[in-house]
């Protein structure tokens, strides 16, 4: 009797539907073919001994499995409750009520029949419903996150004997359903890191705000306790809320990646990564012989934080030069070509010399200027060429540390950066590829940026006097337009030219005094 069972496969951020046929034929012996891996070959002792300790067994009869397409390689143990549905009703020891064509069946099993979290079911649902399927069957703990996807019944179970009594008695299973929208609205009524919590640095909140309001990528320069870490892991509470679509997206990345299984449910806040300065380049934008999300994917549509940006190996930071300027990366094999999206805020931060102080009188110990260049040029200018605004953080003073008054909170700081943002969001509706202003282009800066006349006698005297480097020109115009978005003001003036100029503070000739 042959027997057809479906499941999927995801390669970078996409599922295929894989089909799983079960032949049985006179003889001995069971031969799985298909490509699959090392981990589905040995499912059928998983398989095996779940059955038996279900009170069903494989008989002793020649098995011939084909994972189709046969030219796609399988991986993963997902494929376990896929595999042995297939075997139950091939043998006939179970009957089919409800149709098996009906629905995608996956889940790894142990030994007992218990079913163990899978990666990918979001983009496995996605995929399921384009598909036409009626319902997924998967582990109970990846349920919330299938059932994000409408239109495809979504069940979670715990064992193969509730997935077994569903087909061979017809038994209903309980279908989980998702309100999206509680999940979205707790999230940003609680945000876990608040700016109001920050003692103050008034200037540098200003600065996050503008930052948060275009996009923009940002370096904080300071010594050790001026706050930067504390400053950037508050940046993803004042950006705008993330859209259904950006949700889904990002999910999708984190499902793949297998970091949704504890939590469940869409990401409904934008993620924040930190990895530490021993990272490697795979690590950080992804690959491997079977390639994976890396660190710059995981922050799509969120915040990538790099502490110590001089620690980290050169050939790290040189990879992600790509990535920043097309807010995706695609890494290819002899076989397949994968792509995974990495629009990401960068927020950098670093001391100002190996000693951490910078010309400080008073510090524990200083740095010469040689030492301080040569730390300094552990950033390749290509790579601080994309970074829009950098910034110099200063230790808080006692008097402001020891105030009891709050500052303002995350909530009405994204409030002001949302609207700016709805300004972009009008400004380049007709830009595909365009939503905020750190996204535009050459094109883009000549038409959106124009100055009068005053304010760029204004930038010209500033880049003389101060020395600023060519490529500060764009991101000063870029900087400029967004503090002008966050006052509704659709010329860009005087104060807000000063403004940006203040924030590139690496172009400046003698910064190391």
């Amino acid at each position: 009797m042959l027997t057809k069972v479906y499941g999927s496969a995801v390669f970078g951020v996409e599922a295929t539907t894989i089909t799983v046929e079960v032949n049985v034929d006179k003889g001995i012996g069971y031969h799985l073919v298909g490509l699959p891996d090392n981990a589905i070959r040995e499912s059928n002792y998983r398989i095996a001994a779940s059955l038996q300790n279900n009170g069903y067994k494989i008989p002793g009869k020649k098995l011939i499995i084909n994972m189709s397409p046969a030219d796609l390689r399988k991986e993963g143990s997902a494929y376990d409750l896929t595999l042995a549905m297939g075997i139950l009703i091939a043998t006939e020891q179970i009957e089919e009520k409800p149709s098996l064509k009906d629905y995608i069946i996956m889940g790894e099993l142990s030994l007992d029949g218990q079913l163990q979290p899978i990666r990918g079911a979001l983009p496995i649902a996605i995929k399921a419903k384009e598909e036409g399927f009626k319902g997924f069957i998967l582990p109970n703990q990846n349920a919330k996150e299938a059932a994000i996807v409408e239109g495809i019944e979504v069940y979670g179970v715990e064992n193969i004997k509730e997935v077994i009594d569903f087909f061979d008695q017809g038994k209903d299973l309980e279908q989980i359903i998702v309100d999206i929208d509680t999940e979205f609205n707790f999230h940003l009524e609680n945000p876990e890191f608040d700016f109001a919590d920050v003692k103050g640095q008034e200037s540098i909140k200003r600065c996050m705000e503008i930052a948060a309001a275009g996009g923009h990528n940002i370096i904080l320069i300071g010594p050790p306790g001026s706050g930067k870490t504390m400053l950037a892991k508050r940046l993803p509470s004042i950006l705008p809320p993330m859209t259904l679509g950006e949700a889904l997206e990002t999910t999708k990345i984190h499902s793949v990646a297998g970091r949704t299984m504890k939590k469940g449910g869409v990401m409904a806040s934008r993620p924040f990564r930190s990895p530490h300065h021993t990272i490697s380049d795979v690590a950080l934008v992804g690959g491997g012989a079977y390639p994976q999300p890396g660190e710059i994917s995981l922050s799509h549509n969120g915040v990538l934080f790099l502490d110590e940006l001089p620690e980290f190996k050169r050939g790290v930071l040189e990879v992600m030069r790509q990535p920043l300027e097309d807010r995706e990366v695609t890494i290819s094999r002899a076989k397949f070509t994968v792509t995974y999206p990495s629009s990401f805020m960068l927020v950098a931060s670093m001391n100002p010399s190996p000693s951490g102080y910078f010309n400080d009188p008073d510090a524990p110990m200083t740095s010469s200027p040689a030492e301080m260049q040569r730390y300094l040029s552990k950033v390749s200018g290509p790579l601080l060429d994309r970074i829009d605004i950098h910034i110099e953080v200063t230790p808080v003073p006692f008097e402001k540390l020891s105030e009891d008054r709050k500052g303002e909170s995350s909530i009405l700081i994204r409030e002001r950066v949302t609207k700016a943002r709805t300004f972009q969001s009008h400004r380049f509706k007709k830009h595909e590829n365009i939503h905020y202003n750190a996204q535009m282009g050459v094109k883009q800066i000549r038409s959106y940026c124009r100055l009068e006349e005053t304010s760029l006698q204004l930038l010209k005297s500033a880049m003389e006097r101060l020395n600023l480097s060519a490529r500060a020109y764009d991101r000063i115009l870029k900087v400029a337009r967004t503090i002008a978005d966050l006052e509704a003001s659709e010329v860009i003036k005087n104060e807000h030219i000063s403004e940006a100029i203040q924030y590139r503070s690496l172009d400046r000739d003698g910064w190391l005094g």
